[in-house]
């Protein structure tokens, strides 16, 4: 009897673990692929790195920042494929052990139909701060205008930038809403000036006391260091009702283009007042025309006076 059972079994033995062996073999080699896998594509990711720094070490020196921002990049994206590595491997090993993976399958899909309806401007705001966090199109620091709302840069993460106004208001912008994004402080800054004089001063003269105003500011020890060039004097821009505008600009270090121009309209105001140079108030001339006749005013005794 017990050879006959034996008998019997023995194949069916054999058959399973021969399905048992192939069962193995099979989660061994999804196993190694995905391992694989991971290891090229860490090797992807830090030949991607090498690339992001040296590219953006070509348009900004602080190699640091640029550091931190590359890993930050590269660190999200090994993330995001890391994760879907051992979620496809997962998936194929439960395949492989006799699992039915059609439910699971079917809920990752209604599940992502509705991360995707519900989240869809998560997901374009964290596309558009990974991009622009990418181009370095601000840091945080920078003094810059978004959506028309100026301040200074305060936080920048993949959802929204965080900015600080004059008055110390917070404004927070979601990255998929920011629809016109300026820099006011990438690289060097410039304070821009619009001097008017009145029309009866010369304005060669008063572009030489302009010049030499700045050579004698960038000879100050703390605001000389802030100028990386002398004053660039544009010329005469516009004649006003009682003016003559004369453009000008300073080339500062990034976010000092305040300081110096404030510095330098006061060092100008002075270097006018000892030169006699006229800063004119807003009036106005009123003209007759030379056919007009003088006026004649009389004087008329009120009816209450007699």
């Amino acid at each position: 009897m017990n050879q006959f059972f034996t008998e019997q079994l023995s194949p069916f033995l054999a058959h399973k673990s021969m399905a048992m062996l192939e069962t193995g073999l099979r989660i061994f080699l999804i196993l190694a692929v995905g391992y694989i896998a991971i290891r090229a594509l860490r090797f992807g990711l830090k030949k991607l790195e090498n690339v992001l720094l040296t590219w953006r070490e070509r348009e900004d020196k602080e190699h640091i920042a640029n550091e931190k921002r590359v890993k930050t990049l590269t660190g999200m994206l090994g993330t995001i494929c890391l994760t879907l590595v051992w979620v496809i491997g997962i998936i194929m090993g439960l395949d492989q052990i006799g699992l039915d993976i059609t439910p699971i399958l079917a809920g990752a899909g209604i599940m992502g139909l509705a991360v995707g309806f519900g989240a869809q401007n998560l997901v374009r705001d964290i596309i558009n701060g990974f991009f622009m966090i990418l181009e370095n199109q601000i840091r945080v620091g920078d003094v810059g205008v978004v959506n028309g709302t100026g301040g200074l840069v305060e936080a920048i993460s993949f959802r929204t930038i965080t900015l600080r106004d004059q008055s110390g208001t917070v404004h927070i912008f979601p990255n998929g809403t920011v629809t016109t994004l300026a820099n006011m402080t990438k690289g060097w800054s410039a304070y821009v000036l619009n001097i008017g004089v009145a029309y009866k001063e010369d304005t060669d003269r008063v572009t030489t006391i302009m010049e030499e105003v700045s050579k004698d500011l960038q000879q100050d020890p703390q605001m000389g260091k802030k100028m990386l060039e002398p004053i660039e004097i544009m010329g005469v821009d516009a004649f006003g009702e009682s003016e003559v505008v004369i453009k000008a600009r300073i080339k500062t270090l990034p976010i000092e283009q305040w300081s110096v121009g404030r510095e330098y309209r006061r060092r100008l105001k002075k270097a006018f007042d000892r030169e006699n140079i006229e800063i004119p108030f807003p009036h106005r001339t009123l003209y007759m025309g030379e056919a007009s006749q003088p006026w004649l005013v009389k004087n008329i005794p009120s009816a209450t006076a007699s």
